[in-house]
């Protein structure tokens, strides 16, 4: 990857994204959003001063969708200066199959792994990321202090102002959540609010009305970044002509055909100017708004057609709720209002090719394009109708106010009224002047105000400031954890020692031990692996004036945390978090005679702590316990002691292999050195293990692996022992030359 530039990672997770054909429409989740990164990934590859820029998606293999979306890399190359430079990469979260964005929430650390896991097989951290709608924005926010770098986030549509819409429409607070899972996202956003270095609106309205419902509304950097449009393909509806004969792209040319037939096949009167709408079928675009206006309007029937391009459909029946709702009301009304000869709700479109030709063949009929939504964050449709020529009437909730207010070109209503909608078609339609007007002024205001690569250089200039201004030389909470993001996706090796009779116990030992550590800092990462609690072991570093390691392993390896501000590994609390009921394991335990449950510091999320007396059968006692109950569970014993009943995918081993596959560190690049029994499954993976001299009996059942090698010296003189005896820093020497040889060679060819 060119290191010289801009390096900025991109997240829209749900949803189906490619870079040609966009099936827009296709679903709920394949809206304005999918088109809007595309678009602005790919602008960003030509600017001067970017490097590489990587929109994140979801990987997703399933027989009902395109192979594409299971190509885990596809290059966006639309011209030669962002040749190369920009990448649709697509990350598996939740399994293979395309689930709706409401279902993907419990999979979302997941994907933060596994895009670090990518990073660090580039080879180069992002300079910033950037997070686009909620989901998005979880994961942006998530990844942006592991690596050190700011994040910026889009919104598109707030869920504060969804649910209220679902509440106004009559759906119940508990349906609400049934079915979007509203206030989960909801509280995720006010977290991505609070966090985020910048947020990127489309409109000053959006921060008033959408922002402006959080409680963290004032935190972030807002930047009002008006959305654009790709004015090469949505062009004035009269250059087509004027172009002319052998000129003409035969792709438009059979688009244009494409469109004329698919609106002939339902009009009586073909010749009339068309309303055209254009969405995808949620309830939330008011579709049977605009048929209703339509419906109940005589005049507005006489003077033209109808046209509803309502997503893709192969066939209703086999389409989400939501959908299925949309189109047959859509059906029922047309019905109602016997709209057969007037109104045209075609099947299938292509957004690349057919898109561009609809709003031009409705310009040229002199029609007028509707936006009747609700709501509206955007309005790229508007825009789009706009660069062809098409005059617009839209909704007065969202972006199309600022359209409207910078471009003149159509006529703003309260779409809850129908007969306000009509109207205010009848209005262009019946007056040629008004209609030239605001189509002349569309054009011309698209092209000033709404261009792609003016969006893209104020964006640049935005996050410029803000990595500037988090990445300076001022008090930034990132500036001490940006070496942590750098330094574990460059490390070689990883050590990774347990505390107590391991790494303390010989003081001088220790340190010779950090001074080494020190040495090698630039390609060794450090790891604590310990049976003390995050808060313990904090106190013990500061107490003994420990330096600070890169990782840390704590609570029998049910926590793992980085940096010196603890930045926790969501990832792996997700992970373990499989078949876990704490409060049922620490009910059942504690009828055992034979446990006494530790104190309360000593208890976490992920671990009940018990002491016990050691006798060969009360382990399997426990197990069987928790198998007759349906718990499963992983059961530790150390140092004659201590009994820790974790979750059955927790322990330091477990742990370890996570960070090996999570941060790509090969085992045989790994060194676990510990003491007692609950280092022992450290010891059974591949890695390299040293059992120190101090050793609890437990770990003598380890003799004889030949990758475990037991120190004859203790504590950190073990640990100092180990290195040495695997050679684990000693670089490997080129061979000495030979002399005789080199003497042979020079009397052979002499100079």
């Amino acid at each position: 990857m060119n290191e010289d530039g801009l390096y900025i990672q991109m997240f829209s997770i749900h949803g189906l994204i490619r870079s040609r054909d966009i099936e827009m429409g296709r679903d709920a989740d394949t809206g304005g959003q999918v088109k809007y990164v595309i678009e602005l990934a790919e602008t960003l590859g030509r600017q001067e001063g970017v490097a590489q820029v990587d929109l994140f998606t979801r990987h997703i293999e399933d027989k009902r969708v395109a192979k594409i979306y299971g190509r885990e890399v596809e290059r966006i190359a639309r011209t030669e200066r962002s040749s190369g430079k920009v990448r649709i990469v697509r990350v598996k979260c939740g399994g293979l199959k395309y689930h709706r964005k409401e279902l993907l929430w419990p999979f979302l650390d997941e994907y933060v792994d596994r895009v670090l896991t990518f990073t660090k097989k580039e080879g180069r951290i992002p300079d910033m990321v950037h997070g686009h709608y909620a989901d998005g924005g979880y994961v942006a926010m998530s990844l942006s202090p592991l690596f050190g770098v700011p994040f910026a986030f889009t919104g598109h549509s707030m869920g504060r102002v969804k649910k209220q819409k679902l509440l106004d429409d009559g759906m119940s607070d508990e349906e609400v959540n049934a079915q979007y899972d509203i206030d989960h996202r909801i509280s995720v956003e006010e977290a991505v609010i609070e966090n985020a270095d910048l947020v990127v609106t489309s409109t000053s309205q959006e921060i008033a009305k959408q922002y402006g419902l959080y409680e963290k509304k004032g935190k972030p950097t807002f930047q009002v970044i008006p959305p654009s449009v790709a004015l090469d393909r949505f062009y004035p509806y009269y250059d087509d002509r004027l172009r002319g004969g052998s000129k003409r792209d035969e792709k438009v040319v059979q688009a244009e055909a494409f469109i004329l037939e698919e609106l002939n096949r339902f009009f009586i009167n073909p010749e009339k100017p068309v309303v055209l709408t254009l969405c995808r079928p949620d309830k939330r675009k008011n579709i049977s708004g605009l048929i209703k206006a339509y419906g109940e309007d005589k005049d507005l029937q006489a003077m033209a057609n109808l046209a509803v391009f309502a997503g893709i459909r192969k066939d209703i029946s086999q389409m989400g709720e939501n959908e299925q709702e949309v189109l047959t009301d859509m059906l029922l009304l047309m019905d109602k209002y016997d709209l057969y000869g007037n109104m045209a709700i075609p099947k299938s479109h292509n957004p690349t090719d057919d898109v561009p030709a609809l709003y031009r063949t409705t310009a040229a009929s002199h029609g007028v394009f509707v936006n009747s939504a609700l709501t509206e964050p955007f309005g790229l449709t508007l825009l789009e109708a706009a660069g062809c020529g098409l005059p617009i009437v839209a909704t007065n909730d969202g972006g199309p106010i600022d359209i409207v207010a910078n471009c003149d070109n159509g006529l703003l209503v309260d779409v809850t009224q129908e007969e306000s909608m009509a109207r205010a078609v009848r209005k262009i339609l019946s007056d040629r002047e008004t209609w030239k007007k605001y189509s002349t002024n569309g054009i011309i205001g698209v092209h000033k105000h709404y261009t792609w690569d003016a969006h893209c250089k104020t964006y640049l200039e935005a996050i410029k400031t803000m990595i500037g201004r988090t990445s300076g030389t001022g008090a930034s909470a990132r500036e001490s954890e940006e070496s942590v993001g750098k330094r574990l996706t460059k490390f070689d090796k990883l050590l990774i020692t347990d505390i107590d009779n391991t790494l303390t116990g010989d003081d001088e030992a220790m340190a010779e031990l950090f001074t080494i550590l020190e040495e090698h800092k630039e390609t060794i990462g450090f790891c604590l692996a310990t049976g003390r609690t995050i808060e313990s072991t904090m106190d013990l570093i500061a107490e003994r004036q420990m330096p600070h390691p890169d990782i840390l392993i704590s609570s029998v390896g049910t926590e793992i945390h980085y940096s010196r501000t603890l930045i926790e590994d969501k990832g792996w609390a997700s992970h373990i978090s499989q078949s876990w009921d704490r409060e049922k394991t620490a009910e059942l335990l504690s009828q055992l005679e034979f446990l006494e449950l530790q104190e309360h510091e000593n208890q976490r999320t992920f671990k009940v702590s018990f002491y016990m007396k050691p006798h060969p059968d009360h382990i399997p006692w426990i197990y069987e316990l928790m198998e007759k109950n349906r718990l499963r569970c992983n059961v530790v014993y150390s140092h004659q002691s201590y009994l820790d009943v974790l979750p059955f995918r927790a322990s330091k081993g477990g742990a370890v292999k996570y960070l090996s596959s999570k941060w790509r560190f090969p085992p045989d690049k790994i060194m676990v050195f510990g003491d007692s029994g609950n280092d022992e499954e450290m010891m059974r993976g591949q890695y390299k293990g040293v059992v120190v001299g101090n050793y609890s009996p437990e770990m003598e059942k380890l003799k004889g692996r030949k990758d475990v090698y037991f120190s004859p010296e203790n504590h950190a003189a073990g640990i100092l022992d180990g290195l040495h005896h695997f050679g684990f820093l000693v670089a490997k020497k080129e061979p000495a030359p030979d002399k005789k040889k080199d003497e042979k060679a020079s009397e052979v060819n002499p100079e």
